[in-house]
């Protein structure tokens, strides 16, 4: 029997993972993160499973292989939490999950733009307090009346376009990769183009280290419209924290939603006092512009169809690297020279 340390498990997560358990793995159900702190609990495992934020450095990595851990796998897409080069040295095997509900996501990116457009966080921030007036910040304009633009038309993004365009909105779009799928639903535009004319960006592009790091810049923002609102619901190394406060302060920007941040492990999942301030500074500024900045702490994954995808795919790929040695969804690892 598969012994599975599992971390980060919600308490309303864990009737998916026994309900979906169908190969009768046994199941150890871990809330907290991994961290250098708690990976002792992974001993008399034969395999974590691991979710983003945990920590699967070459310390812990390590530590895994001493207890001999052989599968280090991952229920998110993203697997840039794993030091893949430890993993290679210790022969073990990691895998992700590809893909889960498209529509996770995109509801969240659509909600967050739907109460910066409506200002509804700040109405709604008012009337708790019992002041009904309604005043000129409450004015908006209507959904149908603007012009969307998604930047990443892959399921994700044509997804949301399709939820807006359902809305009445005209959807634009831009990906280097120009999808018939998508070519449905959006009119793709070059970036320059749809940065101008859109009156809500949304961002669903995967990150690439090295290559799109900070890829929402001043450059970037200058060619939005001063009004417009920006989401992010992709990744947090794709955004520049610090242009986009200065673009809210100087009211080059409209508004921002976002669900990510580059060093949200040192933000996300922790509870601060009023008083204290977070550890990064520019989060802390942005985190005082509420409401015209709204914070969710990476939840975007966090429905119940979604949770069932990335449960029911991890479970699978145990299950076939058991059974037949390999999984399709088979992170490759770098190639490890050993010294003689």
């Amino acid at each position: 029997m598969l012994k599975i340390a599992c971390y980060g498990v919600r308490p309303n997560e864990i009737s998916f993972f026994n309900d979906l358990n169908k190969y009768n793995f046994e199941l150890t159900l871990i809330e907290d993160l991994l961290t250098h702190e708690n990976i002792d609990t992974a001993a008399y495992h034969d395999a974590v499973l691991l979710r983003g934020n945990c920590v699967a450095d070459a310390i812990n990595i390590d530590k895994m292989a001493e207890y001999g851990i052989k599968y280090v796998f991952t229920r998110t897409v993203g697997f840039n939490h794993i030091d893949l080069e430890a993993a290679a040295k210790y022969n073990m095997e990691v895998a992700r999950v590809p893909s889960y509900s498209p529509n996770a996501i995109a509801e969240l990116a659509l909600t967050l733009a739907m109460m910066l457009l409506r200002n509804t966080a700040y109405t709604t921030n008012r009337t708790a307090y019992k002041n009904f007036i309604v005043d000129a910040n409450m004015f908006s304009k209507e959904i149908r009346n603007c012009t969307v633009g998604i930047i990443g038309t892959g399921r994700i993004g044509v997804t949301e376009a399709k939820l807006f365009k359902g809305l009445g909105a005209k959807v634009i779009g831009y990906d280097v990769f120009q999808s018939d799928f998508a070519k449905e639903v959006l009119e793709f535009k070059e970036m320059d183009e749809l940065l101008a004319e859109s009156d809500i960006v949304s961002l669903h592009v995967p990150y690439f280290p090295g290559q799109n790091d900070k890829m929402i810049n001043a450059e970037f923002l200058s060619k939005m419209k001063n009004d417009a609102i920006l989401i992010n619901t992709a990744r947090g190394e794709l955004q520049d924290n610090e242009a986009i406060l200065e673009a809210l302060q100087n009211d080059t920007l409209g508004a921002f939603g976002t669900d990510v941040f580059a060093n949200e492990k040192d933000i996300f999942f922790k509870s601060f006092q009023p008083w204290q301030a977070l550890p990064d500074a520019t989060v802390q500024q942005l985190v005082d512009m509420y409401p015209r900045v709204l914070v969710t702490p990476h939840v975007g994954s966090n429905t119940d169809e979604a949770l069932s995808n990335m449960i029911e795919t991890s479970f699978e790929n145990f299950n076939d690297i058991l059974t037949t040695g390999k999984t399709a969804n088979a992170v490759e690892l770098p190639k490890v020279t050993v010294n003689a």
